[in-house]
């Protein structure tokens, strides 16, 4: 069977090895850039097209788990470019609560910061300590000073991580929701992605 690669943001490694693994497709690969893109999201369309171009030849069908992310449309250029598909949606937090759930929590307070399970694990790092708030806590008002909750998208129902991503709505000064999610859209877009590659002739 043709070797098939997810481009991912690291943020989605752990989720998408367990889909993966769960369906035994030994044939799919994943390859991460640094989740830390997030904070400089112009730079992510040439990462991405970096890794493609780096994949062609070796793999017969390329993915991006990649929403916009921040790109202003940018990434979405460059995959129509390189002829490339990406997972749906503006934010990873989209296609994990589904959009009609998302659109629905934007449009009952806009003022949302949305955390995952791997932003709670890595809240320290890519929260406090790479937007300077650990150094100057007095950056926490100016970065979240419009937001009025922090709603937690959990992938797994985990007590720890609850407790964690509590802590983090707390130290922010942000109401707490909790929402379980399980993979949403991640895993069912990998399915289709899969399956598209199956029906292609070019993948006996």
């Amino acid at each position: 069977m043709a070797p098939a690669l997810i481009i991912a943001c690291g943020a989605l490694a752990r989720e998408l090895t367990a889909v993966i693994g769960a369906n035994g497709w030994q044939h799919v690969q994943v390859q991460c850039l640094p989740a830390e893109l997030h904070n400089r999201p112009e730079k992510i369309p040439e990462a991405v097209r970096a890794k493609i171009h780096a994949a062609r030849g070796r793999f017969a069908h390329i993915l991006v788990a990649y929403a916009d992310c921040g790109t202003g449309g940018l990434l979405d250029r460059v995959l129509e470019a390189e002829s490339v598909e990406r997972l749906p949606g503006a934010h990873c937090y989209e296609f994990y609560a589904g959009t009609p759930a998302f659109m629905a929590l934007a449009d009952a307070e806009p003022g949302s910061f949305y955390l995952t399970d791997f932003l709670v694990r890595h809240f320290d790092r890519l929260v406090i300590r790479e937007l300077g708030i650990e150094r100057h806590p007095e950056l926490a008002s100016q970065y979240f000073g419009n937001y009025r909750r922090l709603v937690y998208l959990a992938q797994h129902e985990d007590a720890h991580l609850r407790a964690l991503a509590e802590q983090a709505a707390e130290r922010l000064g942000l109401a707490f929701e909790y929402r379980f999610t399980g993979y949403g859209d991640l895993e069912r877009s990998v399915i289709r992605f899969q399956r598209g590659a199956l029906s292609d002739p070019s993948a006996e």
